[in-house]
């Protein structure tokens, strides 16, 4: 089957490679249509690694799906073929500890698309469990269903932060996910959410949405943005999306007394916190790794109508291209959010 490989750092190949595409009583087979192109992606492929996920052999990439349902397992009674889906790309060990706990992210045993060693989705078909795909409605295209995956980051993040409705939140970094991260913020009840960034065009998207403020750091200081918008009390809840060393610099000095603190984004190194600031002010720290009992959450908010994630694909690719569309997603273009990449030629 023909798939875009990761042969190594910084090579990737359009080529003939074998995958295992034997359906098992409890399986789906789906002929993929859409796959975005993820950050995590785009790090394995021009560094090699992610912490101690480190590229060995030749990888498929590609986790962020949607397509058709064209075989079903023995045992499988809620997809009939012909069903438009997503598929949740991490499949955890179902007798693990983790899993028993219902945090089956943190499982250390998950297989999860396009991490070392497992192959991902960028080739014509994948076989996957159907506990794990999800039937798009007819009002989700394949470009949100394939959405649905970094969305789910971001209602992750808003779940662990424990929203209370009218919360005043701060999102530090306005990437893909950080956006994300505001939308789901917004959806979870926030009345407002700031955004801050260097970048001007990326805060420019952001800013089309109702209730996110965008604050350009190399202009304004998130501590005097957040200070003038909440009457010098400080955020009910601060997302750390970037996972740049600088931004834990003034994390708590934009939460107020008992607020939170959600962090998201993923450093490269070991990071310094200000634990006595943290302490002072009493404030809630939380993590943030993948999702977990939420993609199913996450797909019903789109399809509700309530978070448009269409404005942030910002560019399509067909399959001959891919090697283009990860170029382009890794010289990191300031008017660019989301890349996607269609199998099957056509929009849907």
């Amino acid at each position: 089957m023909r798939a875009l490989v990761l042969e190594k750092k910084g090579e990737l190949s359009l080529r003939e490679i074998a995958l295992p595409l034997d359906v098992g009583p409890d399986d789906v087979k789906i002929a993929i249509h859409t796959v975005g192109v993820c950050g995590s992606d785009v790090h394995y492929y021009t560094h090699g690694a992610i912490g101690s996920y480190v590229v060995r052999a030749p990888m498929v990439l590609g986790h962020e799906a949607a397509g058709t349902v064209v075989e079903t397992g023995a045992n499988v009674e809620t997809f009939k073929v012909g069903d438009r889906v997503c598929m949740e790309p991490g499949v955890p060990n179902l007798s693990s500890r983790a899993t028993k706990l219902g945090i089956y992210n943190v499982d250390p045993d998950v297989s999860f698309w396009a991490t070392p060693p497992v192959h991902g989705v960028l080739a014509p078909y994948a076989v996957h469990p159907a506990a794990f795909t999800y039937k798009l409605p007819d009002n989700v295209s394949f470009a949100e269903g394939a959405m649905v995956e970094p969305f789910a980051i971001g209602m992750q993040a808003a779940s662990r932060a424990r929203i209370v409705p009218g919360d005043v939140a701060v999102v530090v970094g306005c990437g893909p996910i950080g956006i994300m991260i505001a939308l789901a913020a917004l959806a979870g009840g926030c009345s407002k959410v700031l955004i801050s960034d260097f970048s001007a065009p990326k805060l420019a998207i952001a800013a089309q949405y109702a209730g996110i403020v965008p604050v350009n750091i190399g202009e304004q200081s998130l501590v005097d943005a957040v200070a003038a918008a909440t009457d010098n009390w400080g955020a009910d809840i601060v997302f750390e999306a970037s996972g740049s060393p600088k931004a834990f610099a003034n994390l708590f000095d934009v939460v107020r007394p008992g607020g939170a603190v959600v962090l998201v984004g993923l450093p490269v190194e070991p990071v310094a916190l200000n634990v006595p600031a943290a302490i002072s002010k009493e404030v809630r720290i939380e993590t943030v790794f993948r999702y977990a009992n939420i993609f199913d959450r996450a797909l019903q908010l789109i399809a509700s109508g309530k978070v448009d994630l269409k404005p942030l694909i910002t560019g399509t690719y067909a399959f001959a291209d891919s090697i283009k569309a990860f170029e382009r997603a890794a010289a990191g273009n300031p008017e660019d959010v989301k890349l996607q990449i269609l199998l099957s030629g056509e929009k849907g």
